[in-house]
């Protein structure tokens, strides 16, 4: 029977930016399931049409990955989302997933980052092995990317998680709750004089570049400076942290467990 590992990604459009992190991903877990043939899907139809454009470099949608793995002859296919939260893009590849279900054997989804309260906990372990060392007014706020989807509430959960266990950050979402301006209440409260910026995000896309690190006046890092608070942005995707990139081999590994527990 042939077998099949499909990791499906946002996407992005810097080259650099998606080796480190997406590939990265994909490499660990193609090597944590060897007897697998690895196959690549981005869900944001911007970018793969801006990767054709550019770079004439063809990446297919979830839809378009499993119709290619039903045409090879594949049977057993698992497939691991590098999504954060269980939002609006995860539950589309769990609806495009059920349409092709029929026709394979075999086929099981591994869960985004943050599906469990271990998952929470994991996390921010994780994120600890990347901050600097820090002084005691200094912090580190997440940059999430927020959504409209009630997922959103993984943000404000993982903020609560960091305080309650004395984590030195803070996190906060670019698109939902909570906002950047609950958060500098909350550090001019504790008289934070420094913040490191970090993205809560699998790569250091656009967001992280415009909304959180450059010098426009909306921005995180202007945002933090114009109320006294040294604002230190650093570009490192959620994928270049190999505890991380271990999340999501741990999730598709409990996927297949769970698929052949039940067949």
């Amino acid at each position: 029977m042939k077998k099949a590992l499909l990791v499906i990604s946002f996407g992005t459009s810097y080259a650099k930016t998606r080796q480190k992190n997406i590939e990265s991903c994909e490499k660990q877990l193609a090597a944590a399931f060897p007897g697998r043939d690895f196959f690549r899907a981005f869900t944001s139809g911007m970018i793969i049409r801006k990767l054709k454009e550019r770079d004439n470099l063809h990446i297919h949608n979830p839809e378009e990955a499993l119709r290619h793995l039903y045409e090879l002859g594949y049977e057993d296919v698992a497939i691991q989302s590098l999504h954060v939260i269980n939002g609006d893009e995860y539950e589309k590849i769990v609806g495009q997933v059920e349409n092709y279900r029929p026709f394979f054997r075999s086929v099981c989804i591994g869960k985004p980052l943050l599906s469990s309260f271990e998952d929470y906990s994991q996390l921010i372990t994780a994120l600890y092995y990347q901050i600097p060392e820090l002084k005691e007014d200094e912090r580190v706020v997440f940059m999430g990317h927020g959504a409209t989807h009630h997922a959103f509430s993984a943000y404000a959960c993982l903020d609560h998680m960091m305080t309650n266990s004395g984590f030195p950050g803070r996190v906060g979402a670019v698109e939902s709750y909570p906002e950047i301006e609950l958060l500098i209440k909350g550090l001019k409260a504790e008289k934070i004089r420094k913040v490191h910026l970090m993205p809560l995000m699998l790569v250091a896309g656009d967001h992280a570049i415009n909304d959180m690190a450059s010098d426009e006046e909306d921005s995180w890092k202007t945002q933090l400076q114009q109320v006294g608070i040294e604002a230190t942005p650093w570009l490192q995707g959620m994928g270049e942290n190999n505890m991380i990139r271990q999340m999501f081999v741990e999730h598709l590994a409990q996927a297949i467990n769970t698929l052949e527990s039940y067949p």
